[in-house]
C-alpha cells in the first residue's frame, strides 16, 4: 500500500504544477492532502537563498504578476511603448503597475553616455540618471519612478561584487549562474514590491492606494534576444518564471514582420528566426507582438502560428498608427487585455478556457482612463491649428536626444489643440564665430530663416561649448523680436549670459563651466556648483527634485498655480548669485528661488508680460514631470502664448 501512495505522488510530481487551480486540495488515498499554495511550484525551498526565497514568497502571497517584454530581429522595434500600452490597459482594469526596464550594457547608468550614441538620460525624482524608456513609462503610467527601476550590468556586477568583498558568499566561489543569476531575480522582485507614487489625480485609482506596493511589474528586457550581453538576464527570468509560477509570470515578444516586393507581402521568417532563438534559451511567448507597416494578414497569423506555437489570438498586430497613443487602443480591439487578464488569472478569469480564446472580460472601454484615452489619441489628430515650435540644441542629428522636450510640447499642443510641427535647429550654424570643436561652423542663413518663421523657440539643455555662441544669438534675437521662448538648464544659462552681455554692458560675461579666466564676480555669469565634484562624473551633478518657491505675481506662478513646486535637476553650474541684483534692475526677474544647505539658487528667470510676451527659463527640467493628461506649465505657458500671437497676427492681417 505504501509503494502504491508512493508512485501517486510521484505522478502528481510529475503534472504540471500549475494545472491546478489557486489554493487547490488533490485528495490522496488514506486522507492525504497535498496543498497547491498560489499556485507555487513544487521546487524545494533549499534550491534558493533566503533573501531570493522570500521575495519570492512574498510575490505569491501577495498575488503580484509580473509581465515581461522581450524583443527580436533588431533594436528600437517599439518594445517600450508597447511595455508603456500594457501598462495602460493594467490601469484601465484598476492595478497598480509599476515597471522596470533592463539594460545589458556595463555602464552603472546612463549618466555619462553620449547623446549622439544613446539619446535622451531621463531623471528620476531620486535622482536616477536612467535610460528614456523610464519616461515612457512615467507618462503612459502617470507614477513616479525609483532609480532601481533601471537595472544594468554594471549594476548588478557591482551589487554582487560588494557582497563579494563583506563575504556574505561565505568564501564560495561568485560565478553567474547562481549568483548573479539569483542577484538579478531578487532586483526584479524587490522593484515589483517597491511603493511607487502616482504623479497626477487619475480618475481610475482610488486615494487609499497611492502608497501601497504594486500589483504588476511590467519588466522591458532591452537590446534584441540573443546577443551576448543579455545572457544572464535572460537565465534569471528563465529561473523565475520557474520560481513564480506558469501563472504569475508571462511573456510578451516583439519582433519585425515586414513587408517586401511590389504588391508588398509580409514576411514572417524574421520573427520565426526569433521566437526559435528565444526558445532555445528556454524562454517561450505568451504573446506575439508584431510590428510592421501595415496589419497583420490573416494568413500571416496563421503562419506566424503554426511554426512559433503562439495561438492565434495572441499574436497581436502592431502596425504604424496615426499617433502612439493609439498603441493602447489598438491592443483593448485585439482583446489584449482580457487575453492578459485570463493568462495571468486576474479578476473574473474563465476557468478551462485557453487565454488567447477568452471573451472580452474586463470591459475597459467604458472605463474612465480608456475614454480619457480615446480623447488624447483623437485631438492629437484632430487640432484646430498649426503651431511651429524651433528646437536650438546642439544633439539635433540624434532624435531621441531630446525625447522628454518633444514629448511635453506635445502634451502642451494636445491641450492646445495645435497640431504641432518641429523645426530643429543646429545651435552651432547660427553663428560663425562659434568657439566649438565643430570644423564646420560657419553662419548659416538658411538655419536663421527656419528660426525667423518659428512661432516659438525652444533652447534645451546640453554639455559643451560647442553651439554655445548659436544659443546665445538665438536667445538674444527672441528677445529683442519678442518671439516667445523657454529655456531650460543649459539655455537659462546662456538666458542670463546673453543678458549680462548685451543689456547689463559685461561684454565678457561667460560660464565658467568654459572658461576658466573670468574676472569673479564681474564676468562668471554661471559658476560651478560648491558641492560639485570636478574629477568623478558619474552622479555628482545635482540630481533629482528640488522645491522651488516662486514669486507671486510672475509668469511661472501664474502658470503652475502654487508658490511652491517640486522640478527635476540635472547639472553641475548655476547662475552667479553676486550678479543677480545688477540683472533684476536691469529687468531680468528671477522669479523662481530654491533654498538648500548651499544658499539660495536661482531657479526660473523671467521678462515681465509688459516687456515681452512669454520670455522664460528654468534652471531645472520641466519636460521631465509633463504627461499627456497634465502637461508641464512651462510647456503650457509657451504653447498657449504662440497660439494666442498667432491669432493675433492672423486678425490683424485680416484688417490690413
Amino acid at each position: 500500500m505504501t509503494l502504491q501512495y508512493l508512485l501517486l505522488f510521484s505522478c502528481i510530481l510529475i503534472v504540471h504544477p500549475f494545472s491546478l487551480p489557486s489554493h487547490h486540495q488533490v485528495k490522496l488515498g488514506g486522507g492525504s492532502t497535498i496543498h497547491n499554495r498560489r499556485c507555487r511550484p513544487l521546487r524545494t525551498s533549499s534550491h534558493l537563498p533566503p533573501k531570493l526565497e522570500h521575495l519570492v514568497q512574498d510575490t505569491l502571497d501577495s498575488d503580484r504578476k509580473i509581465v515581461v517584454v522581450t524583443g527580436g530581429v533588431l533594436s528600437g522595434i517599439g518594445k517600450g511603448v508597447t511595455a508603456s500600452s500594457m501598462g495602460v490597459l493594467f490601469r484601465a482594469m484598476g492595478y497598480r503597475v509599476t515597471a522596470l526596464k533592463i539594460d545589458p550594457y556595463l555602464n552603472v547608468d546612463a549618466g555619462t553616455m553620449s547623446p549622439f550614441e544613446h539619446g535622451e538620460v531621463f531623471v528620476l525624482d531620486d535622482g536616477g540618471e536612467t535610460d528614456l524608456d523610464l519616461g515612457n513609462y512615467e507618462r503612459f503610467l502617470s507614477v513616479s519612478l525609483t532609480k532601481d527601476s533601471n537595472l544594468s550590468t554594471g549594476k548588478i556586477y557591482q551589487s554582487v561584487i560588494e557582497r563579494e568583498r563583506v563575504g556574505e558568499y561565505l568564501g564560495k566561489t561568485v560565478q553567474v549562474v547562481p549568483h548573479i543569476s539569483d542577484a538579478i531575480q531578487e532586483w526584479i522582485l524587490k522593484v515589483a514590491q517597491t511603493p511607487v507614487s502616482r504623479f497626477s489625480k487619475v480618475a481610475n485609482d482610488n486615494d487609499d492606494a497611492k502608497d501601497e506596493p504594486p500589483e504588476v511589474c511590467i519588466v522591458e528586457l532591452g537590446g534584441t534576444l540573443g546577443d551576448i550581453e543579455s545572457m544572464p538576464f535572460v537565465e534569471a527570468l528563465r529561473q523565475l518564471q520557474e520560481n513564480l509560477g506558469y501563472k504569475n509570470l508571462c511573456f510578451a515578444h516583439v519582433s519585425l514582420v515586414p513587408s517586401l516586393g511590389d504588391p508588398a507581402e509580409q514576411k514572417t521568417k524574421p520573427t520565426q528566426h526569433s521566437v526559435k532563438s528565444m526558445m532555445q534559451l528556454g524562454l517561450r511567448p505568451d504573446f506575439l507582438c508584431c510590428r510592421g507597416k501595415e496589419q497583420l494578414e490573416p494568413s500571416t497569423v496563421s503562419k506566424l502560428s503554426l511554426f512559433t506555437s503562439v495561438p492565434k489570438g495572441a499574436i497581436v498586430s502592431l502596425h504604424d498608427v496615426s499617433n502612439i497613443y493609439r498603441v493602447p487602443l489598438m491592443m483593448i480591439e485585439q482583446n489584449v487585455h482580457s487575453m492578459l487578464a485570463q493568462r495571468l488569472r486576474l479578476g473574473p478569469y474563465e476557468k478551462g478556457v485557453d487565454y488567447s480564446m477568452v471573451e472580452d472580460l474586463t470591459q475597459i472601454e467604458e472605463s474612465v482612463v480608456i475614454k480619457d484615452w480615446k480623447k488624447l489619441a483623437d485631438s492629437v489628430d484632430e487640432p484646430e491649428s498649426e503651431c511651429v515650435i524651433g528646437i536650438v540644441g546642439k544633439y539635433i542629428e540624434q532624435g531621441d536626444a531630446y525625447l522628454s522636450v518633444v514629448k511635453a510640447l506635445t502634451h502642451a499642443s494636445i491641450a492646445t489643440k495645435q497640431r504641432l510641427r518641429i523645426e530643429w535647429i543646429e545651435a552651432s550654424s547660427l553663428c560663425k564665430d562659434d568657439d566649438g570643436d565643430d570644423a564646420e561652423n560657419v553662419s548659416d542663413e538658411t538655419a536663421w530663416d527656419r528660426l525667423r518663421l518659428c512661432d516659438g523657440v525652444v533652447v534645451p539643455g546640453g554639455f559643451g561649448s560647442r553651439g554655445m555662441e548659436g544659443k546665445i544669438q538665438t536667445i538674444q534675437y527672441l528677445r529683442e523680436n519678442k518671439v516667445p521662448f523657454l529655456g531650460i538648464c543649459l539655455g537659462m544659462q546662456a538666458t542670463v549670459i546673453e543678458y549680462c552681455r548685451n543689456v547689463v554692458g559685461i561684454k565678457k560675461a561667460h560660464s565658467a563651466e568654459f572658461f576658466d579666466d573670468l574676472v569673479k564676480d564681474e564676468e562668471d555669469a554661471v559658476i560651478f556648483m560648491p558641492e560639485g565634484d570636478r574629477t568623478r562624473l558619474g552622479g555628482t551633478m545635482r540630481l533629482g527634485v528640488r522645491e522651488t518657491v516662486l514669486l507671486e505675481g510672475s509668469i511661472a506662478r501664474k502658470m503652475y498655480g502654487s508658490e511652491k513646486v517640486m522640478e527635476r535637476h540635472r547639472h553641475r553650474y548655476e547662475v552667479n548669485p553676486a550678479l543677480v541684483p545688477r540683472l533684476e534692475s536691469a529687468g531680468l526677474q528671477f522669479v523662481g528661488r530654491n533654498t538648500d544647505e548651499s544658499g539660495q539658487r536661482m531657479e526660473v528667470c523671467e521678462l515681465s508680460e509688459s516687456t515681452h510676451p512669454y520670455f522664460v527659463a528654468s534652471q531645472y527640467h520641466p519636460e521631465f514631470t509633463s504627461r499627456p493628461e497634465l502637461p508641464n506649465p512651462l510647456f503650457l505657458g509657451l504653447l498657449q502664448t504662440c497660439k494666442k500671437t498667432a491669432a493675433a497676427k492672423s486678425k490683424a492681417t485680416v484688417a490690413n
